[in-house]
Formats: C-alpha cells, structure tokens, sequence
C-alpha cells in the first residue's frame, strides 16, 4: 500500500504498523483513538494485490464502524487475518494530495503548476515571473523561449526554440514556430500554426491558421479557418469572415500579400501571391497575384462645406423674430 506523511495529517486514516515495520491496519480518523491520530503516517488510497485476493477480502468488507461505511482499508485486516504481509511504500506529500473540496483542488493545482514550472525551467526556458504562468500536463516549451508574466498555455501546446510569448496570452491546441512573437494580449486557438519568425501582436485572435513563416498580424486582428503565406502582411482591424450562419469557409492569402487596415475578407476568398488590399475594403472575390484590390465608397469631398457647417450650427437654438412679431426657437 502507498503511504504519506503530510505536514498536516488532518482526517487521513492512520496506518498502524507492527513491530517489524510492516502494517497491522489502517484506522479511519473517525474511528481512531486519541493516540492513534497522533500517528504521522497515513493512508494514499492506493493498493497492489493479486485479483483473486482482493476481491476474496473486499467480500469481507463490512460497515460496522462509526460512520457506517464500507472503508476500503479493511482489506488490510482482512489480508493480515490469512497470514499475509502488508507492506507500504512512502510518497511526498505533493505525490498524494486529498482533493474533497474546491479549496484542496486548488491546492493540488498549485502543486502541480510549481512542478510543471520548475520542469519547463530545467529544460531552458525563460519564466519572467514563473508564478504567473499557468501550463497544462502536455505544454511543450523549448530552449531559449521566453515567456513574459501572466499566459495562459492550455492543453496541446508546442513552442519551438527562442520564441517569445509575451504578457496576458492565452495560448490552447497550437504550435509556435521557433523565434516567432505572440503577444501581448493575443489569443491562439486550436488548429493554429504560427511560421518561423512570424509575428501575431497585440489583440490578435487566430482560430484554426496556418500563419507562415515571417507573416505578421501585428495588431487588433481576427483571422479564422485561414492560410496567410510566408511575408504577408495583416492590417489592423483586419477580419476573415469564416462563418455565414451555417458553415465555416476558407480564407488564403497568398505568400507576400498585404492587406490594408480594417478589412473583411468574406470567406471562401483567396488574395493571390504579391497582392495588396486598400484599406476598409471589404473583398468577396478573389484578388489575382500582383494585384491591387480596393472595395469601398468613393470619397466625396465639398469644398468650404465645413465653414458653412459649423456657422448653421451656431445658429442652432437662436429665437428668431416672426412677422407677427413672435420669438420662435431655429
């Protein structure tokens, strides 16, 4: 059986041991004598024996204790009354953490962060305030990354040497190519694929992309069920529009391409290779390589219309006198 000696051994279950050092029982807390919760040892839960015995004892198993229930740990005076040795392996603490509240998960969590935390640095990466950064069981950090305070990695994570993940992202599902920047205040979803030295800034969410290599979408961007090529450049306020309601579809730009500030790509579309998109174009065809896409209103443009603006609305609110002589409100 597994076996602890926590700082604050509480309402565990004692582990008795006989003068061999091998255990005699296991008492619950509720059952135990004043001396006996005195005992640092306590019970994990945990046990290893043949099949044909454990069922043969668990058949033992009664609920004449003090909270009439059927303690598992009976099984060790059952085994103890055939003859049998029981002997126990001892865990830290941290191994074996009790979770029956909300609180003590808490707890556990904590624990395993540090843990993951003091891996991830082991191995060569940089944790700027490490007790602010939250991994999960399968984050993989490589040599050389930085990552700044206050990021979010969730499950299915992979960064690649030298990458910068700066402060308040949250990364989930996806992979950062070596010597690529994310962040701050980005968010990556699953199904992301961020290309060598690509960079993704500041309040961009990708969903589902493959940025490549050298891409950059610096800045106030959302680009969804997307392929962006090597060197193409994404506006601020850029949008894919991925979904019409029922389905998702597909965006493509092309290896080079710049897209303009505050442009709706509306998917399925594709921006050829080389091509540039004026800004507040909203494109629902596809753009040719090499060409120059522009999708909005024609400016118009009145000359002294200003001038005259402003002194109409100075005159706003003014009482003016009638012919019959009566003051009425402009």
């Amino acid at each position: 059986m597994l076996a602890m000696r926590p700082c604050d051994p509480g309402a565990y279950g004692r582990v008795v041991l006989n003068s061999e050092g091998l255990v005699d029982r296991i008492v619950e807390f509720a059952d135990a004598t004043p001396e006996e919760r005195k005992i640092p040892l306590c019970n994990v839960g945990a046990f290893l024996a043949a099949r044909s015995d454990l069922f043969r004892w668990l058949g033992q198993v009664r609920n004449d204790n003090a909270k009439r229930e059927y303690y598992l740990t009976d099984i060790v005076t059952a085994a103890r009354s055939e003859g049998r040795q029981v002997g126990h392996a001892e865990a830290a603490e941290t191994e074996c953490l009790g979770v029956n509240s909300r609180s003590e998960l808490a707890r556990a969590e904590a624990a395993l962060q540090n843990r993951l935390r003091d891996a991830a640095m082991r191995e060569g990466t940089t944790l700027i305030a490490p007790e602010t950064v939250f991994l999960s069981f399968d984050t993989r950090l490589a040599a050389d990354v930085i990552v700044h305070p206050h990021v979010v990695f969730g499950p299915g994570v992979v960064v690649e040497e030298a990458a910068e993940i700066r402060s308040f992202s949250h990364l989930e599902g996806c992979k950062v190519g070596a010597r690529a920047m994310v962040g701050p205040f980005a968010r990556v979803r699953p199904g992301s694929v961020i290309g060598t030295g690509s960079h993704v800034g500041n309040f961009v969410e990708l969903k589902n992309v493959a940025l490549g290599a050298g891409a950059k979408a610096n800045h106030l961007a959302y680009l969804g069920d997307a392929s962006v090529g090597p060197s193409a450049n994404i506006g601020a306020g850029t949008i894919t529009c991925n979904y019409d309601g029922f389905n998702k579809h597909r965006t493509t730009i092309g290896d080079g391409a710049f897209v303009g500030s505050n442009t709706a790509l509306v998917a399925p579309v594709t921006v050829g290779k080389g091509a540039i998109v004026g800004a507040g174009s909203i494109i629902v065809r596809d753009v040719p390589a090499d060409a120059i896409a522009v999708a909005r209103g024609e400016q118009v443009t009145h000359e002294a219309a200003a001038t005259k603006f402003r002194a109409r609305r100075s005159q706003a609110g003014r009482p003016r006198v009638r012919r019959d002589g009566i003051k009425e409100d402009v």
